[in-house]
């Protein structure tokens, strides 16, 4: 055993085996070896990802032409885009011919004691304010006094469009209304007819009985016998609820278009890099779920899965809601029709004929197109709002009412986000679109993020007044804003606290709004002023605003207060009332803000205020009357039986 144990012991003493007589390995030699190889591999890895990320990001340039775009669309038309449902990157949101009509409509207005009817057109746009918009025009930078200076929901003094009138006219008509007279009538009646003169009268017009604009085939509840001629008797008992249609036409109700209305699209996915179709179809947002079944059987009929530079792929989507479909996908050579797969009735794909050319095929590949924004890119809302609205021709004065309206309800320097839009319905002066000093805003729809508002103009008819409402009739004008000074800093809540004057604690009975010296103060309501002057209780140059329903205002520590703002005089709000000072016991400039409600101080932050003037009895109903004409224009009668 031992003689075992040394034998082991002595070979694992021996050199190592050499072969071709070499050295044993240097552990330097081995280190750069590794260190080498090892940066090769990362520096490899590396730019392979780089190429796979080129690849993805540069995959698609322009988005789907939508269906009510479709049938329209001409050869050297815009290309257009819609949406689809949960697409996560970042797109080409551009508008599109639909986004934009002018239309002949017929408005009533009130002209001394009648009511004149007459044509004026009118134009509708629908912007989405992330597509990359560009204009000459330049717009006032953002100052939120200026948004609110002047009220946030400015109108026209008068109504110059009128309302919509419920009918068309051909040219312009005069409506008088006068009381019926119930006694003495200046005219004299017409004498009666004589049975005689009826039933010839019946007899003679007969045959061109009409209901509506369609001829009716039979009278309703006459005794037939009783107007037979002498050779032909008349029958009118058969088909009573028959009508005289032309040859080949059907008769089918109306369909009312909601957001659940599935809605076809083309997506358009240029191909610029060489690669497989599944890698395309995800890099423009589809669905594992959806590209695995789609991308094989496209393979199948194309004969290969390999895409190049230089292919389209085109994707027929419908789209319910928020639900999408892929229902036929083509791929093209640049404008040249390669193959199509389409569903079938039993949900699989198979090969079917070319769908119809557009024109968004051809310009798809086009490099010169503005690239697209991706959401770091985005503009702020106030931007964004005032460059779409420009595009589209709007002008500064509308534009700038539109923001006024928005103020209230919208955070201008929020970013906007891809799904954002705006939708607005106004007067030009003449078919051209072309808008004037007198155009006027009649509705405007905002959607910022899950936010919407909608908007009515609207002149009641007991004042003359004219304001804008929501659906329900409620005016966008607030009873009270929260803030006096725009662009100030909140610095001191309502309640207890140590006086920085005095040093103990003491009752702070507003709150405390921190500008420099000479920023603007406006009013947050409309009221009359009951107080505007020095304070010799510590508030300085004071201002004390009373509203309606037992509210006041008071502005305190004032530099100055505006000329035209004293005793009795009437104020709207949004008004320049004065300027921020530290007039009385102050420490810094500063707007000491109070809110009084039946003689009671309250918190301006946390009160809940009334809401603004709102419509009821017959002034609502014609203005429900009036917002259910323009949804019905609009196309969004899907509004209108929400609203029921």
């Amino acid at each position: 055993m031992a003689e075992s144990r040394d034998m082991r012991r002595l070979l694992g003493n021996e050199p190592a085996i050499l072969a071709d007589g070499r050295k044993a390995p240097d552990r330097r030699e081995i280190s750069v070896r590794w260190l080498s190889g090892t940066f090769l591999t990362g520096v490899t890895s590396t730019i392979l990802m780089g190429v796979a990320l080129m690849g993805a990001l540069d995959g698609r340039r322009q988005l789907a032409i939508p269906a009510e775009a479709f049938a329209s669309t001409t050869e050297d038309a815009t290309p257009t885009v819609t949406k689809r449902g949960g697409r996560l990157i970042a797109t080409n949101i551009a508008s599109k011919p639909s986004d934009k009509e002018i239309m002949e409509i017929s408005t009533m207005i009130q002209e001394g004691g009648k009511e004149v009817v007459r044509r004026q057109p009118f134009e509708h746009v629908k912007m989405a304010l992330a597509a990359p918009h560009s204009t000459q025009e330049s717009y006032p930078p953002f100052d939120p006094l200026a948004i609110f200076s002047s009220g946030p929901s400015p109108a026209a003094p008068s109504g110059h469009t009128g309302q919509i009138y419920g009918s068309d006219v051909e040219s312009e008509v005069s409506l008088e209304t006068k009381d019926f007279p119930l006694k003495d009538p200046a005219s004299a009646y017409a004498p009666s007819m004589t049975l005689e003169e009826i039933e010839e009268t019946v007899r003679t017009n007969g045959s061109v009985l009409t209901d509506g604009n369609s001829q009716v085939s039979a009278l309703y509840y006459v005794d037939p016998r009783r107007f037979a001629a002498d050779n032909n008797a008349l029958d009118i008992t058969n088909g009573l609820s028959a009508k005289v249609i032309e040859t080949n036409m059907s008769v089918s109700s109306p369909v009312a278009i909601t957001h659940n209305t599935p809605e076809y699209a083309d997506d358009i996915i240029p191909v610029r890099t060489d690669s497989d179709i599944a890698t395309a179809l995800a890099a423009s947002g589809y669905s594992k779920s959806q590209i695995q079944d789609l991308a094989q059987s496209l393979a199948d009929v194309f004969g290969s899965d390999k895409l190049h530079d230089g292919n389209i792929l085109r994707i027929g989507i419908i789209q319910t809601g928020e639900d999408l479909k892929i229902v036929r996908a083509s791929i093209y050579d640049r404008s040249e029709h390669q193959v199509t797969i389409a569903l079938n009735d039993q949900g699989q794909f198979v090969k079917a004929e070319a769908p119809p050319e557009i024109a968004s095929l051809a310009s798809s590949l086009d490099e010169s197109r503005t690239p697209p924004q991706v959401s770091s890119d985005l503009p702020n809302v106030y931007d964004g709002i005032y460059r779409a609205a420009l595009s589209y021709g709007m002008g500064e004065t509308l534009t700038t009412q539109i923001v006024k309206l928005l103020a209230n309800n919208v955070d201008f320097q929020a970013q906007l986000r891809p799904t954002d839009r705006l939708e607005a319905f106004f007067s030009v002066a003449d078919e051209n679109g072309k808008v004037t000093d007198g155009s006027e805003l009649l509705f405007v729809y905002a959607k910022f993020g899950d936010s919407e508002t909608r908007l009515y103009r609207y002149q009641n008819p007991d004042d003359g007044s004219v304001d804008y409402y929501g659906p329900d009739g409620r005016s966008i004008h607030q009873f009270l804003l929260r803030n006096p000074v725009p662009g100030g800093i909140f610095k001191s809540p309502f309640g207890m606290r140590r006086h920085p004057i005095l040093g103990y604690m003491r009752m702070h009975t507003g709150v405390d709004w921190a500008a420099p010296k000479g920023t603007a103060i406006i009013a947050t309501g409309d009221g009359i002023v009951e107080k505007a002057g020095w304070d010799h209780g510590g508030y300085g140059n004071q201002t004390i605003i009373k509203h309606a329903n037992g509210y006041e205002s008071s502005y305190n520590h004032q530099s100055a207060i505006a000329k035209d703002v004293v005793p009795g005089a009437k104020i709207h709000q949004g008004q320049v009332i004065g300027w921020v000072g530290t007039t009385g016991e102050s420490t810094g400039p500063h707007l000491h803000y109070e809110v009084i409600v039946n003689g009671t101080k309250v918190d301006p932050q946390k009160i809940r205020l009334p809401d603004g003037k709102a419509l009821a009895g017959d002034p609502l109903a014609k203005f429900d009357a009036e917002r259910k004409r323009i949804d019905t224009l609009l196309g969004h009668e899907d509004w209108n039986i929400a609203s029921n």
